[in-house]
């Protein structure tokens, strides 16, 4: 036994090294890049984006300007399943040297090249490059604030107008672009550290005399005749045998921004004071179940136990009514109880990552900069914690008595990820379908796979064989032979009702935060307020435990003993909530119109409830069975 544990401990040991060495080699900010004037500088482009499709592409899906040799960046694991494909690109220039009216390329659009643009300016796509680890943002003031600016993430493949006096509608494309580029100096030894990237995007229609050459300048663009690009009052239109000529410009800025506080624009909120309602209003909730709580414990639980333990007489004792009466039956096992110990750990299972998941994020080690970092961090962690969910349900089985701990083993360490990898399955294939950048690739599907039965599946077979070889746990009171039969309950005690009046408070909980998250998510903005979030989470823990114990109390005073699911289901229904909220979400915020993307969202947000349900019903349950054996150990049963 003691060799086991030995092993057990070594094994945790090292996936937690494991675990904080890939975190650690992640970290961003660790290693800045420093400049010096003349040093070459070269932008990345990664994927076009839309929040009208959801599907990302690669930016050379489009006839762009391609440099001689086309390099893809490695990518980790979450850049991949989130569609990044980050490249090399022909806008190349030198630190502190500006660059003015810059030709890249001069192409001539046959039908095909066209229409592909032109789909990609309906459906709003956006180009998203990056420098120095820094993605480009577009400014934009403020019509409310002269002095506030917002920023974009990207810029616009183009735009859709008319010319004065028509009402046919033209596409125009984004064909010259003005970088501008924030740098902070240091005094003593001249370096330069980028802590910004700005773009600014027009649509030209360039002119030049004569024929084109390589050496060919342009009227519309010329230094050494001071014309510049400041507006598109001349746009470059997208159509079959068009010549576009595409341009840029290099702007330096030294900046006061030093490189530590470089993200700080990017991630600039104006709404701190929502996220403060949030949590006051979660804290509200929960401060009024933990009233009812007290209330339960302090004064309804203290005088039963006392009452019930100064009984004399057999007869007195049948006299009582309420929770004491079903002492003999409310540890009997449940029906299918063996689906239950699998829900049970993959609960704990999703409980230990997004837990580990938050910390390492509230600490900084998972911020933006680091690119598909949280999604990495996830996937290894679910894998990692596949340990517990193995201990955690041979555990619960048998205390059930059961005896076949392999075969809760198999269906723990399958059921919900199978679940989940068949909806995302079909998902891809779809995205496939649509030849989006999104897809994961084969060899992706392959280290996922390979994490589900290299890593997960043996944790769960070793936390299951440690689990199980531990002596079971004793119920604090006897199970009766004979189940004893539940009276007629009132209609408020109706397990459908019951159940769906406890998801309510839980969701309430976590509904303001969950529309940040959401929107994120599917409108492409930056979720970095993790601390705020680890609060929130703190606060469904209280709220799912409370909510579900207080109407497990009630429950057993009706003198309903099948409390086991009942528990589970209380605190899981939120994920109900949860769907319709993202259901609500897509037809109020979201302006989604393709079938694919439609599907795609709510494939996506089915497995998040899916999660959310397993998680929150798990905490609900742990506290169902943590109050029952606390009551029930308390009284004195002859």
């Amino acid at each position: 036994m003691a060799r086991g544990a030995l092993a057990c401990h070594l094994w945790i040991s090292v996936c937690i090294l494991l675990i904080v060495h890939v975190h650690c080699f992640y970290l961003p900010g660790v290693a800045p890049q420093d400049f010096q004037k003349g040093d070459p500088l070269t932008v990345k482009v990664n994927k076009l984006t839309s929040i009208k499709t959801q599907l990302p592409y690669s930016y050379y899906s489009l006839p762009y300007c391609r440099p001689d040799r086309i390099v893809d960046s490695a990518e980790n694991l979450g850049e991949v399943l989130r569609g990044d494909r980050i490249e090399n690109s022909p806008y190349v220039f030198k630190m502190r040297e500006p660059k003015m009216c810059n030709i890249v390329c001069r192409l001539t659009l046959n039908a095909k090249t066209a229409k592909e643009f032109k789909e990609k300016i309906d459906d709003e796509y956006r180009v998203n490059m990056i420098l120095d680890n820094l993605p480009s943002v577009v400014p934009i003031r403020r019509p409310d604030q002269e002095s506030s600016m917002v920023y974009l993430h990207g810029f616009l493949v183009g735009l859709k107008g008319q010319y004065a006096g028509t009402k046919d509608e033209k596409y125009f494309i984004h064909n010259h672009l003005t970088f501008v580029v924030k740098y902070h100096r240091d005094q003593v030894t001249e370096f330069s550290r980028i802590v910004g990237f700005e773009v600014k995007p027009f649509s030209v229609k360039h002119e030049y005399e004569g024929e084109w050459k390589e050496d060919t300048r342009l009227t519309t663009c010329d230094p050494h005749a001071k014309r510049i690009v400041i507006s598109s009052e001349s746009p470059q239109e997208v159509e079959d045998k068009k010549e576009i000529i595409f341009t840029y410009d290099v702007e330096f800025q030294e900046s006061d921004v030093k490189w530590a506080s470089r993200w700080d624009t990017y991630l600039l909120m104006a709404d701190d004071q929502i996220h403060w309602f949030s949590i006051v209003n979660s804290l509200m909730i929960v401060l009024f179940l933990s009233g009812m709580v007290a209330m339960i414990m302090l004064r309804t639980l203290y005088r039963d136990i006392s009452k019930y333990n100064q009984l004399e007489t057999q007869e007195e004792a049948q006299e009582e009514t309420g929770w004491k009466l079903v002492h003999g039956d409310v540890f009997r096992p449940p029906s299918n109880s063996d689906l239950l110990c699998v829900y049970v750990g993959t609960g704990v299972q999703f409980f230990g990552m997004i837990l580990v998941t938050m910390i390492f994020a509230a600490l900084g080690f998972l911020s933006p900069s680091n690119r598909g970092g949280l999604m990495t961090a996830m996937l290894l962690l679910w894998a990692f914690m596949g340990l517990f969910a193995g201990y955690s349900s041979a555990r619960l089985y048998k205390m059930f008595k059961g005896t076949e701990w392999k075969k809760i083993t198999l269906n723990t360490a399958f059921m919900f990820p199978a679940t989940c990898f068949a909806i995302f399955f079909v998902l891809n294939a779809l995205i496939w379908g649509e030849k989006s950048s999104g897809a994961v690739p084969f060899g992706t599907m392959f280290a996922l796979v390979f994490l589900w039965f290299g890593i997960s599946v043996p944790l769960v077979f070793v936390g299951a064989y440690t689990g199980f070889r531990k002596p079971a746990i004793d119920d604090p009171v006897k199970t009766n032979k004979i189940p004893r039969q539940i009276p007629e309950q009132a209609w408020y005690m109706n397990p459908l009702f019951s159940i769906l009046i406890g998801g309510i408070l839980p969701f309430g909980a976590v509904f303001i935060e969950l529309f940040f998250i959401l929107t994120s998510i599917w409108l492409h903005q930056f979720y970095y307020i993790f601390g705020f979030l680890f609060i929130v989470f703190i606060i469904l823990i209280v709220t799912c435990a409370e909510i579900t114990i207080v109407l497990c109390y009630f429950q057993l005073c009706s003198e309903d003993y099948l409390w086991w699911w009942r528990s589970y289901l209380t605190s899981g229904s939120s994920a109900l909530y949860l769907f319709l909220y993202a259901t609500f979400y897509f037809f109020t915020k979201l302006e989604i119109t393709k079938p694919v993307s439609g599907v795609l969202y709510f494939g996506y947000m089915l497995i998040l409830s899916y999660a959310f349900f397993v998680l929150t019903g798990t905490i609900g349950f742990y506290a169902c069975l943590w109050f029952t054996r606390l009551i029930y150990s308390s009284v004195k049963i002859d």
